[in-house]
């Protein structure tokens, strides 16, 4: 290999002139050539690059997550996974015992194409969507041979990975995302993946406790946690060992609360003043709670179109929806008690011409039932009873026609078609309904305002009990979501 020497420096030699560019393949070859020549490197020549290094080959994995870019989680569909980016230095070593290096030196660093002519493992990057490799005046990647015979391939990219997020319990939703580092063609009897914890050049040995790392962005927390147990990927020809990286992204739940949460509650609260609003004021009352509704009603939606989608309601939006039930039943009972006033202020008038026709007819006279054009014509003529007549009277009378009238005015009344009649119990169950009907009526149509007086100790009550039982179970599956499987 070092007789090629000669004749590439003499090309290069004879490149003099600016006319002539050299070919960039043939200058990158012979500092190469160089390169191995200065630290007398070579390769043996049974070295063969497709068989791994021993039978149970053990390759070390090693992530420096620098910087979190960013988490994009709205997608045009709740089917298709989110993505996160990742600026991060990886690094691959194992042991090749067919390499050396020269005693005295601690390792030497070869060029970067040198990996075409040893063995490197075929790593498999699961979930992985994209990978770009950085570069500022070259590519940030690094081939090195320790002086203990182990390869660190060390290579600084932008990588974007795929998960799978459920956003049912948004915002207080965990997310958990595990990327395999494993092999797509050598199984566990040939080549293991284990987490790196000692630098190359110390040696490789085991793995011990878990390493975690955190960041903080705008909206979520994101931890890191190597797993040290030995998971295994059944696919193709066998079982393939691979080294996972369990990443889990814990919502900023504060910003929610101020946003969403607090608003919203505020305008519950708000719905319950219009029960200590007079219900003759109809558009003082029905002006705030028809806000109030509306204003809810705009903050689902937009929460709803400024969310990541889900297959299911998310748990923000069972919130609002239950808000905006609250502040709707208020708006409800406001109409029940116009009804009701309504109904009292005509049952109110026809009680009074009840009460004045049965006055009149107390006060009237006892009806003589003689006809008037006779009384008109002759005497009254009867029998003398101790000094007294005994008229003889007539059915044509006017007080009998005004008790009549007064017997169909108490027919038409409420009050008498509410009385259970005597007759079958189909019938009096009907009219002990209609009398259940109309004291609930009148009972919410009372002028001093008893369905608002209940309306008011039972609302608050009611929604305390939902946000009691709303924040439990929500937390409670948050934070069983937020283990690690």
């Amino acid at each position: 290999m070092w007789t090629l020497l000669p004749p590439l420096l003499a090309v290069v030699a004879l490149a003099g002139g600016a006319a002539f560019t050299p070919d960039r393949d043939l200058l990158e070859c012979a500092s190469q050539i160089l390169y191995m020549d200065q630290h007398v490197y070579d390769i043996p020549k049974s070295y063969n690059r497709n068989i791994p290094p021993d039978k149970n080959t053990t390759v070390y994995v090693g992530v420096n997550v620098n910087r979190v870019s960013g988490v994009d989680e709205n997608k045009e569909s709740a089917w298709s996974p989110q993505e996160i980016t990742l600026d991060v230095f990886l690094q691959v070593s194992w042991a090749d015992s067919r390499l050396h290096v020269p005693p005295n030196m601690p390792f030497i660093d070869l060029p970067w194409e040198f990996r075409a002519l040893i063995w490197t493992p075929d790593l498999y990057i699961w979930q992985l969507q994209t990978m770009r490799i950085l570069s500022v005046l070259q590519e940030m990647a690094s081939l090195r041979l320790y002086s203990n015979r182990t390869v660190s391939v060390s290579i600084g990219a932008t990588i974007t990975i795929k998960c799978e997020m459920d956003f049912v319990l948004y915002p207080l939703d965990v997310q958990n995302c595990a990327i395999d580092f494993s092999s797509y063609k050598y199984t566990t009897q040939d080549v293991r993946f284990e987490w790196r914890e000692v630098a190359p050049w110390l040696g490789i040995g085991p793995v011990g406790s878990e390493q975690r790392s955190e960041f903080r962005l705008p909206k979520y927390v994101v931890t890191f946690v190597t797993d040290k147990s030995n998971h295994i990927r059944n696919f193709g020809e066998g079982e393939h060992s691979a080294a996972r990286l369990q990443i889990k992204l814990s919502r900023e739940l504060r910003s929610y609360l101020l946003e969403s949460y607090l608003p919203s509650s505020l305008f519950v609260i708000i719905s319950w003043g219009s029960f200590c609003v007079i219900p003759e004021i109809v558009p003082g009352r029905m002006v705030l709670l028809v806000t109030t509704l509306l204003s809810l009603v705009t903050m689902f939606d937009t929460v709803s179109t400024n969310s990541p989608d889900a297959l299911e309601l998310k748990c923000i939006e069972v919130w609002l929806i239950s808000c905006t039930i609250f502040v709707f039943l208020a708006l409800m009972e406001y109409f029940v008690v116009l009804f009701g006033i309504r109904y009292d202020k005509s049952w109110s008038r026809r009680r009074a011409d009840l009460r004045r026709a049965a006055s009149a007819a107390q006060l009237a006279p006892p009806p003589l039932h003689i006809n008037h054009s006779q009384r008109l014509s002759t005497p009254v003529t009867g029998t003398p009873q101790g000094g007294m007549f005994s008229p003889t009277l007539s059915v044509e009378d006017d007080g009998f026609k005004q008790q009549m009238e007064h017997q169909t005015i108490q027919r038409d009344s409420p009050i008498l078609e509410s009385m259970p009649s005597g007759g079958g119990g189909g019938g009096g169950l009907l009219a002990r309904l209609g009398q259940a009907a109309d004291r609930g009526v009148m009972f919410c149509g009372a002028q001093h305002g008893a369905l608002d007086k209940f309306a008011l100790m039972v609302f608050p009550m009611c929604f305390c009990l939902f946000t009691i039982i709303y924040w439990t179970t929500y937390l409670s599956e948050a934070h069983r979501a937020s283990r690690l499987k």
